[in-house]
């Protein structure tokens, strides 16, 4: 499994959500962030999901 770190942004540039999850391959773990973000109401907020580094989702 692979960890990935999800963090969403507030305007003022404050973290409104900061998770780390573990999933198989890079559709599950994107495919799981947007759910979280959607959850929070962080959706079309300022975020980004990384992996090792990389960077796997990105909204700004």
């Amino acid at each position: 499994m692979m960890q990935y770190f999800l963090t969403a942004f507030a305007s003022d540039g404050g973290t409104l959500l900061n998770e780390m999850f573990a999933f198989e391959n890079d559709e599950e773990a994107v495919e799981y962030g947007r759910k979280r973000l959607k959850e929070e109401n962080c959706d079309m907020l300022t975020h980004r999901m990384t992996r090792s580094g990389k960077l796997i989702l990105f909204h700004r």
